[in-house]
């Protein structure tokens, strides 16, 4: 068995290059090495409301006993432990024998970790929550509630993680003390990380461009068949078993058989294809909508990472504008981007600099969709051009349907992310590594950041497992 792609190390810096993850904020600052996500424990996600409070894993309030003639939506902090939101979401529809359309949720927490979010369920549902008993899922403080949560609602996430096995070395606490100032002056690339692609199998983006492209055939392969050398031995095998027989409905059914149910959309393309043979576009089409988007936007996100990197591949600062980027104004109260947006013309502008300086102000690019005008991203538009010729990629897959079917319309991004109320916690022998050495730090971000991003500065090539 060949494997379709093969990484040499099959390491987490290796991945994160295959999905435009190249530069760094802190080159010149060694890492300090060691592994993070080495137990769930060690990685522990806190939603933060739209009000700015931090939610707490053991929080609980008196519950209600019904829902008020004003209040639709049944609202309540989910725990889960080491399982992907999907997963979670996914049990607790089933286990409360409820759609999944009527629940929802701001934002995808990672899968190794221990992660409270505010959720949501359209009608009464306070005493089934009450009674709720599953494996790693809890529920806390259930709340009747006027509107749902909705995706994106919340302000950002708090963590608190560990790195561990970190090399005992003369220079360590000092390495740590110079990355934690870096970080805290200048932030670090604000790249969607891995779990946006896949983080054993990264290649959500591809399967993105291949729908934009209409070749859904190609599509449903790199979905379902195509084989990475960083996935497991035996989930390979019988990825190459299915792709030899993906056009033939009697033997993808026998194989079939075998694969893990636990990959729910590829299992539900698969069973499509055994009943309507080489209907591949029909496959797709019969995915949940919110699967689709997400596969979609990760091309985009591909595209804006890969914007990132070879800026800093060109010789341009990551954090300090020339001429033709782009500013924009940050909100007095999230800190998110506005649509007060300023073209840089070179030249020295007081009241801009000190906008950027109070970080009032970023540096942002594209995310690429139906309704962008490059025209509008003069710096951005130059690098853009240099990807899509590396790429081999059509301009015209921007005007694909499937843009405007899931309303992809574009939109920018900060280049650069600053972490919030950054602090080491502690810095202690490892009870798991003998001597080596493990460091805690707590941070917040705010939404759409990725604390992968953040921790890889500190590592740099260091692996998660």
């Amino acid at each position: 068995m060949d494997y379709d792609y093969v990484f040499k190390d099959n390491n987490e810096r290796e991945l994160e290059r295959f999905v435009g993850i190249k530069a760094y904020s802190t080159p010149n600052i060694e890492g300090i090495g060691g592994i993070y996500k080495n137990t769930y424990k060690d990685f522990i996600v806190k939603e933060i409301t739209q009000g700015g409070k931090i939610l707490e894993v053991n929080e609980d309030r008196e519950t209600p006993t019904y829902l008020s003639n004003r209040d639709q939506y049944t609202t309540f902090n989910l725990i889960k432990v080491n399982r992907t939101t999907f997963n979670a979401i996914r049990a607790l529809s089933k286990y409360l024998k409820i759609p999944q359309k009527i629940i929802s949720y701001s934002g995808l927490k990672d899968k190794c970790s221990i992660s409270v979010q505010k959720v949501s369920i359209r009608g009464d549902f306070i005493e089934e929550l009450k009674d709720v008993k599953m494996k790693d899922l809890f529920i806390r403080d259930i709340t009747p509630t006027k509107k749902r949560v909705r995706l994106g609602s919340n302000r950002g996430n708090n963590f608190t993680l560990i790195i561990r096995n970190i090399p005992n070395q003369d220079n360590l606490e000092q390495n740590i003390n110079q990355l934690l100032q870096k970080l805290k002056k200048n932030g670090f690339p604000n790249y969607f990380g891995l779990q946006r692609f896949g983080t054993y199998r990264p290649n959500s983006h591809l399967i993105g461009r291949y729908v934009l492209e209409g070749d859904y055939e190609r599509a449903i392969r790199e979905f379902v068949s195509t084989i990475y050398s960083s996935e497991s031995e035996d989930l390979s095998k019988i990825r190459y078993k299915v792709g030899k027989v993906l056009d033939k409905s009697k033997k993808l059914r026998k194989v079939y058989k075998k694969f893990p149910k636990s990959l729910t959309y590829e299992c539900d393309l698969i069973e499509h294809l055994i009943t309507h043979p080489k209907d591949y576009k029909g496959a797709f089409e019969s995915l949940d909508k919110e699967i689709m988007n997400l596969i979609i936007n990760a091309f985009q996100s591909y595209l804006f990472n890969n914007l990132i990197s070879m800026r800093v591949q060109e010789g341009f600062p990551l954090f300090e504008p020339v001429e033709g980027d782009i500013i924009t104004i940050l909100d007095d109260t999230n800190g998110h981007e506005t649509n007060a947006v300023y073209e840089y013309d070179g030249k020295y502008d007081k009241y801009l600099k000190e906008a950027l300086k109070l970080k009032r102000a970023v540096i942002v690019a594209p995310i690429i969709g139906y309704n962008t005008d490059l025209d509008d991203f003069p710096l951005m538009k130059h690098l853009f051009e240099k990807i899509m010729k590396q790429e081999d990629i059509n301009p015209q897959i921007f005007d694909s349907k499937p843009l405007e079917r899931f309303n992809l319309r574009g939109t920018i991004r900060a280049i650069q992310a600053f972490p919030i109320g950054l602090k080491r916690i502690e810095l202690n022998d490892d009870e798991k590594y003998k001597l080596k050495k493990k460091l805690k730090i707590e941070f917040s971000l705010n939404k759409g950041t990725y604390a992968t991003m953040l921790i890889r500065e500190l590592v740099k090539d260091a692996n998660t497992h």
